[in-house]
Protein backbone atom coordinates (compact mmCIF):
# COMPACT_ATOMS: atom_id res chain seq x y z
CA UNK A 1 0.00 0.00 0.00
CA UNK A 2 1.40 3.38 -0.98
CA UNK A 3 1.95 6.09 1.64
CA UNK A 4 -1.03 8.23 0.66
CA UNK A 5 -3.31 5.22 0.99
CA UNK A 6 -2.22 5.00 4.62
CA UNK A 7 -3.50 8.53 5.17
CA UNK A 8 -6.88 7.59 6.65
CA UNK A 9 -6.67 6.31 10.20
CA UNK A 10 -10.22 7.04 11.29
CA UNK A 11 -13.52 6.33 9.60
CA UNK A 12 -16.53 8.09 11.13
CA UNK A 13 -19.79 6.13 11.07
CA UNK A 14 -22.90 8.04 12.19
CA UNK A 15 -25.16 5.43 13.80
CA UNK A 16 -27.23 7.31 16.39
CA UNK A 17 -30.52 7.23 14.49
CA UNK A 18 -33.65 5.55 15.83
CA UNK A 19 -34.36 3.51 12.70
CA UNK A 20 -38.01 4.57 12.73
CA UNK A 21 -38.61 3.37 9.17
CA UNK A 22 -37.93 -0.18 10.34
CA UNK A 23 -40.23 -0.22 13.34
CA UNK A 24 -41.20 -2.45 15.05
CA UNK A 25 -38.03 -4.45 14.21
CA UNK A 26 -35.77 -1.63 15.46
CA UNK A 27 -37.62 -1.32 18.76
CA UNK A 28 -34.95 -3.60 20.24
CA UNK A 29 -32.46 -4.19 17.40
CA UNK A 30 -30.48 -1.25 15.91
CA UNK A 31 -30.95 -1.04 12.15
CA UNK A 32 -27.14 -1.21 11.74
CA UNK A 33 -27.31 -4.79 13.05
CA UNK A 34 -29.99 -5.96 10.64
CA UNK A 35 -28.39 -8.71 8.54
CA UNK A 36 -27.62 -8.50 4.85
CA UNK A 37 -27.95 -12.26 4.38
CA UNK A 38 -25.98 -13.19 7.53
CA UNK A 39 -23.74 -10.15 8.06
CA UNK A 40 -24.90 -6.96 9.82
CA UNK A 41 -24.67 -3.78 7.80
CA UNK A 42 -22.22 -2.26 10.28
CA UNK A 43 -19.81 -5.16 9.71
CA UNK A 44 -19.91 -4.58 5.95
CA UNK A 45 -18.97 -0.96 6.66
CA UNK A 46 -16.15 -2.08 8.98
CA UNK A 47 -14.87 -4.40 6.25
CA UNK A 48 -14.78 -1.54 3.74
CA UNK A 49 -13.02 0.74 6.27
CA UNK A 50 -10.40 -1.91 7.04
CA UNK A 51 -9.75 -2.44 3.31
CA UNK A 52 -9.04 1.30 3.09
CA UNK A 53 -6.29 0.85 5.68
CA UNK A 54 -8.13 2.59 8.53
CA UNK A 55 -7.50 1.33 12.06
CA UNK A 56 -10.22 3.19 13.99
CA UNK A 57 -14.00 3.12 13.48
CA UNK A 58 -15.52 6.09 15.31
CA UNK A 59 -19.13 5.01 15.74
CA UNK A 60 -21.44 7.88 16.62
CA UNK A 61 -24.09 6.36 18.85
CA UNK A 62 -27.02 7.42 21.00
CA UNK A 63 -26.86 7.10 24.83
CA UNK A 64 -29.14 4.05 24.91
CA UNK A 65 -27.85 2.41 21.73
CA UNK A 66 -24.72 0.48 22.65
CA UNK A 67 -25.58 -2.79 20.93
CA UNK A 68 -23.73 -1.78 17.76
CA UNK A 69 -20.46 -1.60 19.72
CA UNK A 70 -21.22 -4.94 21.39
CA UNK A 71 -21.12 -6.61 17.98
CA UNK A 72 -17.36 -6.00 17.82
CA UNK A 73 -16.61 -7.48 21.25
CA UNK A 74 -15.68 -11.13 21.98
CA UNK A 75 -18.47 -13.52 22.98
CA UNK A 76 -16.58 -16.17 25.02
CA UNK A 77 -19.46 -18.52 25.80
CA UNK A 78 -20.69 -18.64 22.22
CA UNK A 79 -17.16 -19.00 20.89
CA UNK A 80 -16.36 -21.83 23.30
CA UNK A 81 -19.57 -23.64 22.37
CA UNK A 82 -18.88 -23.35 18.65
CA UNK A 83 -15.28 -24.47 19.10
CA UNK A 84 -16.30 -27.51 21.17
CA UNK A 85 -18.77 -28.56 18.47
CA UNK A 86 -16.27 -28.15 15.66
CA UNK A 87 -18.23 -25.28 14.08
CA UNK A 88 -15.12 -23.64 12.68
CA UNK A 89 -16.84 -21.63 9.93
CA UNK A 90 -19.41 -20.17 12.33
CA UNK A 91 -16.64 -19.45 14.85
CA UNK A 92 -14.70 -17.56 12.19
CA UNK A 93 -17.76 -15.48 11.36
CA UNK A 94 -18.43 -14.66 15.03
CA UNK A 95 -14.84 -13.48 15.57
CA UNK A 96 -14.51 -11.64 12.28
CA UNK A 97 -15.95 -8.23 13.24
CA UNK A 98 -13.57 -7.81 16.18
CA UNK A 99 -10.56 -8.58 14.02
CA UNK A 100 -11.35 -6.05 11.29
CA UNK A 101 -10.83 -2.70 13.01
CA UNK A 102 -10.83 -1.04 16.44
CA UNK A 103 -14.24 0.50 17.22
CA UNK A 104 -14.57 3.60 19.42
CA UNK A 105 -17.89 4.85 20.75
CA UNK A 106 -18.64 8.56 20.39
CA UNK A 107 -21.89 9.46 22.13
CA UNK A 108 -24.34 11.92 20.56
CA UNK A 109 -26.77 12.92 23.29
CA UNK A 110 -29.31 14.48 20.93
CA UNK A 111 -29.95 14.00 17.18
CA UNK A 112 -28.64 17.37 16.02
CA UNK A 113 -27.77 16.52 12.43
CA UNK A 114 -25.07 14.78 10.42
CA UNK A 115 -22.73 17.76 10.75
CA UNK A 116 -23.04 17.64 14.54
CA UNK A 117 -22.36 13.89 14.56
CA UNK A 118 -19.23 14.24 12.41
CA UNK A 119 -17.98 17.13 14.53
CA UNK A 120 -18.12 15.02 17.70
CA UNK A 121 -15.58 12.59 16.25
CA UNK A 122 -12.81 15.20 16.28
CA UNK A 123 -12.25 14.35 19.94
CA UNK A 124 -10.97 10.84 19.12
CA UNK A 125 -8.57 11.83 16.32
CA UNK A 126 -4.81 11.87 16.71
CA UNK A 127 -3.02 15.19 16.23
CA UNK A 128 -1.34 14.03 13.03
CA UNK A 129 -4.58 13.07 11.25
CA UNK A 130 -5.20 15.61 8.49
CA UNK A 131 -8.01 13.70 6.76
CA UNK A 132 -10.95 11.56 7.85
CA UNK A 133 -13.44 9.41 6.01
CA UNK A 134 -17.16 9.41 6.72
CA UNK A 135 -19.17 6.36 5.75
CA UNK A 136 -22.93 6.39 6.17
CA UNK A 137 -23.98 2.90 7.26
CA UNK A 138 -27.26 3.15 5.34
CA UNK A 139 -25.33 3.24 2.06
CA UNK A 140 -23.73 0.20 0.47
CA UNK A 141 -21.68 1.45 -2.47
CA UNK A 142 -20.79 -1.39 -4.84
CA UNK A 143 -18.34 -2.49 -5.93
CA UNK A 144 -16.38 -1.41 -2.89
CA UNK A 145 -13.14 0.51 -3.29
CA UNK A 146 -14.42 4.00 -4.16
CA UNK A 147 -12.67 5.52 -1.13
CA UNK A 148 -9.33 4.29 -2.42
CA UNK A 149 -10.04 6.15 -5.68
CA UNK A 150 -11.02 9.22 -3.69
CA UNK A 151 -7.70 9.07 -1.81
CA UNK A 152 -5.82 8.98 -5.10
CA UNK A 153 -7.67 12.12 -6.21
CA UNK A 154 -6.96 13.89 -2.91
CA UNK A 155 -3.31 12.97 -3.25
CA UNK A 156 -3.21 14.81 -6.59
CA UNK A 157 -5.66 17.68 -6.04
CA UNK A 158 -5.76 18.10 -2.24
CA UNK A 159 -8.77 19.18 -0.24
CA UNK A 160 -11.87 17.05 0.21
CA UNK A 161 -13.29 14.43 -2.13
CA UNK A 162 -16.87 13.13 -2.18
CA UNK A 163 -18.51 10.18 -3.88
CA UNK A 164 -21.19 10.84 -6.48
CA UNK A 165 -23.53 8.90 -8.71
CA UNK A 166 -24.87 10.05 -12.07
CA UNK A 167 -28.65 9.52 -11.92
CA UNK A 168 -31.48 10.11 -14.39
CA UNK A 169 -32.58 13.76 -14.45
CA UNK A 170 -36.07 12.94 -13.16
CA UNK A 171 -34.60 11.39 -9.98
CA UNK A 172 -32.47 14.34 -8.88
CA UNK A 173 -35.14 15.68 -6.51
CA UNK A 174 -34.39 12.78 -4.15
CA UNK A 175 -30.78 13.79 -3.48
CA UNK A 176 -28.24 16.42 -2.68
CA UNK A 177 -27.12 17.54 -6.16
CA UNK A 178 -23.67 18.88 -7.03
CA UNK A 179 -23.08 22.08 -8.96
CA UNK A 180 -19.95 21.10 -10.87
CA UNK A 181 -17.35 22.22 -13.37
CA UNK A 182 -14.47 20.51 -15.11
CA UNK A 183 -11.53 19.52 -12.89
CA UNK A 184 -7.84 19.94 -13.56
CA UNK A 185 -7.30 16.21 -13.34
CA UNK A 186 -5.63 13.85 -15.79
CA UNK A 187 -5.95 10.58 -13.90
CA UNK A 188 -8.01 7.46 -14.62
CA UNK A 189 -11.11 8.33 -12.58
CA UNK A 190 -14.21 10.34 -13.47
CA UNK A 191 -13.62 13.54 -11.48
CA UNK A 192 -15.42 16.89 -11.35
CA UNK A 193 -14.79 20.03 -9.31
CA UNK A 194 -17.60 21.11 -6.98
CA UNK A 195 -18.85 24.71 -6.97
CA UNK A 196 -21.69 24.03 -4.55
CA UNK A 197 -24.51 21.70 -3.55
CA UNK A 198 -28.30 21.95 -3.68
CA UNK A 199 -30.29 19.74 -1.31
CA UNK A 200 -33.24 17.96 -2.98
CA UNK A 201 -33.98 20.57 -5.67
CA UNK A 202 -36.89 20.43 -8.07
CA UNK A 203 -35.97 18.64 -11.28
CA UNK A 204 -36.01 22.00 -13.10
CA UNK A 205 -33.60 23.57 -10.59
CA UNK A 206 -31.10 20.71 -10.31
CA UNK A 207 -27.65 22.04 -11.35
CA UNK A 208 -26.51 18.62 -12.64
CA UNK A 209 -27.37 14.94 -12.49
CA UNK A 210 -24.45 14.13 -10.16
CA UNK A 211 -25.76 13.36 -6.68
CA UNK A 212 -24.18 12.73 -3.29
CA UNK A 213 -24.02 9.33 -1.66
CA UNK A 214 -22.69 8.20 1.70
CA UNK A 215 -18.90 8.32 1.22
CA UNK A 216 -16.89 11.40 2.15
CA UNK A 217 -13.15 12.01 2.35
CA UNK A 218 -12.82 15.22 4.32
CA UNK A 219 -9.85 17.41 5.06
CA UNK A 220 -9.48 18.14 8.76
CA UNK A 221 -10.52 21.72 7.99
CA UNK A 222 -14.09 20.38 8.02
CA UNK A 223 -14.12 20.61 11.83
CA UNK A 224 -13.34 24.34 11.75
CA UNK A 225 -16.11 24.79 9.19
CA UNK A 226 -18.56 22.87 11.38
CA UNK A 227 -17.80 25.27 14.23
CA UNK A 228 -18.56 28.24 11.98
CA UNK A 229 -21.90 27.23 10.49
CA UNK A 230 -25.22 27.83 12.22
CA UNK A 231 -27.97 25.28 12.85
CA UNK A 232 -30.77 25.00 10.33
CA UNK A 233 -34.29 23.65 10.67
CA UNK A 234 -34.79 21.63 13.84
CA UNK A 235 -31.55 22.95 15.28
CA UNK A 236 -29.51 20.57 13.14
CA UNK A 237 -26.01 21.18 11.80
CA UNK A 238 -25.76 20.05 8.20
CA UNK A 239 -22.54 18.57 6.82
CA UNK A 240 -23.38 19.96 3.39
CA UNK A 241 -23.43 23.49 4.86
CA UNK A 242 -19.91 23.00 6.23
CA UNK A 243 -18.70 21.65 2.88
CA UNK A 244 -20.28 24.64 1.13
CA UNK A 245 -18.46 26.96 3.53
CA UNK A 246 -15.14 25.27 2.72
CA UNK A 247 -15.80 25.88 -0.98
CA UNK A 248 -16.58 29.56 -0.29
CA UNK A 249 -13.29 29.81 1.59
CA UNK A 250 -11.36 28.46 -1.40
CA UNK A 251 -10.92 24.91 -0.16
CA UNK A 252 -10.85 22.47 -3.11
CA UNK A 253 -13.71 19.99 -3.19
CA UNK A 254 -14.07 17.35 -5.90
CA UNK A 255 -16.29 14.38 -6.64
CA UNK A 256 -15.40 10.94 -7.93
CA UNK A 257 -18.30 9.65 -10.01
CA UNK A 258 -18.70 6.01 -9.05
CA UNK A 259 -19.49 3.47 -11.75
CA UNK A 260 -21.54 0.89 -9.92
CA UNK A 261 -24.64 0.68 -7.76
CA UNK A 262 -25.88 1.70 -4.34
CA UNK A 263 -28.20 0.00 -1.88
CA UNK A 264 -29.99 2.07 0.74
CA UNK A 265 -30.19 0.04 3.95
CA UNK A 266 -32.03 2.88 5.69
CA UNK A 267 -35.51 1.79 4.67
CA UNK A 268 -37.22 -1.53 3.86
CA UNK A 269 -37.62 -0.59 0.19
CA UNK A 270 -33.83 -0.41 -0.21
CA UNK A 271 -32.92 -3.06 2.35
CA UNK A 272 -34.90 -5.86 0.70
CA UNK A 273 -33.20 -5.50 -2.72
CA UNK A 274 -29.81 -5.41 -0.95
CA UNK A 275 -30.52 -8.73 0.76
CA UNK A 276 -31.70 -10.23 -2.52
CA UNK A 277 -28.62 -8.94 -4.37
CA UNK A 278 -26.19 -10.27 -1.76
CA UNK A 279 -28.16 -13.50 -1.49
CA UNK A 280 -28.00 -14.14 -5.22
CA UNK A 281 -24.23 -13.61 -5.12
CA UNK A 282 -23.78 -15.97 -2.19
CA UNK A 283 -22.30 -19.32 -3.28
CA UNK A 284 -24.33 -21.22 -0.68
CA UNK A 285 -27.72 -19.55 -0.93
CA UNK A 286 -27.61 -18.10 -4.46
CA UNK A 287 -28.55 -21.13 -6.58
CA UNK A 288 -31.59 -21.97 -4.45
CA UNK A 289 -32.63 -18.32 -4.17
CA UNK A 290 -32.67 -17.95 -7.97
CA UNK A 291 -35.13 -20.84 -8.27
CA UNK A 292 -37.32 -19.53 -5.47
CA UNK A 293 -37.38 -16.00 -6.86
CA UNK A 294 -38.43 -17.24 -10.30
CA UNK A 295 -41.33 -19.11 -8.69
CA UNK A 296 -42.33 -16.10 -6.56
CA UNK A 297 -42.20 -13.75 -9.55
CA UNK A 298 -44.36 -16.14 -11.58
CA UNK A 299 -46.80 -16.40 -8.69
CA UNK A 300 -47.12 -12.62 -8.59
CA UNK A 301 -47.47 -12.36 -12.36
CA UNK A 302 -44.16 -10.56 -12.84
Amino acid sequence: MTDFLRAVKTVIVPAAGLGTRFLPATKTVPKELLPVVDTPGIELIAQEAAALGATRLAIITAPNKQEVLEHFKPCPELEETLASRGKEEQLRKVRRAGSLISPVAVEQEKPLGLGHAVGLAEAVLDEDEDVVAVMLPDDLVLPTGVLEKMLEVRNELGGSVLCAFDVPEDETYNYGVFDIEEAEYQGPHHVKKVRGMVEKPSVEDAPSTFVATGRYLLDRAIFDALRQITPGAGGELQLTDAISLLIEQGHPVHIVVHEGKRHDLGNPGGYIPAVVDFGLADPVYGPHLKKVLRAILEEHGA
